[in-house]
């Protein structure tokens, strides 16, 4: 309901009547609806990490590494409920009385540890620095989400995430073929599955109950 509603147009009584439970249930494990939400935006923090890790310990070079991340993360903004809810409440934090993670640093630094990365091993380009290469690159793929969720609900994500590489790769590999380099990581990853996790109601109370 925040992915679709928002958090103004989300109620206690509207989650209440989806999830079968009793708003008194939901109020003994979050005291207020701020307190929900921030649950929902942490629960969307963390599913990066084991995303990141599972990329970065691949055997693929540097920025095929980047480039398969990238495809990672659009599927779970189009498909995972959880991340697309904690993405519209990040964007409303100023209505949330509540202090909610900070976004973009994790991602900007394991950007940078991948372009110094393909730096080491020749497949940077000459004159590219990392640091500020990372932070134009995840301002375009960020920026690229928002323009596609708002065109067409993210449903051609990935055709717009391929024509954003397509013109990226020009300028950070060292040798261009960002065709070769993209068929690759299309070949060795295949879409993710749709997240194996509980319906949201229970995730968020399970945890909190634990």
């Amino acid at each position: 309901m925040f992915d679709e509603r928002g958090y103004a147009g989300t109620s206690i009584s509207d989650i209440s009547a989806l999830s079968g439970r009793t708003s008194g249930a939901i109020y003994f494990h979050y005291a207020s609806k701020e307190k929900l939400a921030l649950a929902v935006v942490e629960e969307h923090f963390a599913s990066w990490p084991r995303m990141i890790d599972r990329h970065r310990s691949s055997a693929r070079p540097a920025l095929e590494k980047l480039v398969a991340l990238s495809f990672t993360v659009a599927r779970a903004f189009r498909d995972d409920v959880v991340v697309r809810a904690g993405s519209r409440l990040w964007m409303e934090r100023k209505a949330i009385a509540a202090p909610l993670p900070t976004p973009f640093v994790e991602w900007i630094e394991v950007v940078t540890e991948l372009l110094i990365e393909a730096r080491v091993n020749g497949e940077l380009a000459a004159g590219v620095e990392p640091v500020p290469a990372a932070h134009s690159v995840v301002c375009a793929f960020f920026g690229l989400h928002t323009v596609s969720d708002a065109l067409d609900g993210r449903e051609h994500i990935e055709q717009h995430l391929r024509d954003l590489w397509r013109l990226l790769l020009n300028a950070l590999q060292a040798h261009p073929d960002p065709g070769a380099l993209l068929d690759r990581v299309h070949t060795a990853t295949a879409p993710d599955a749709p997240p194996t996790q509980p319906p949201l109601d229970e995730a968020v109370l399970t945890r909190a109950e634990a």
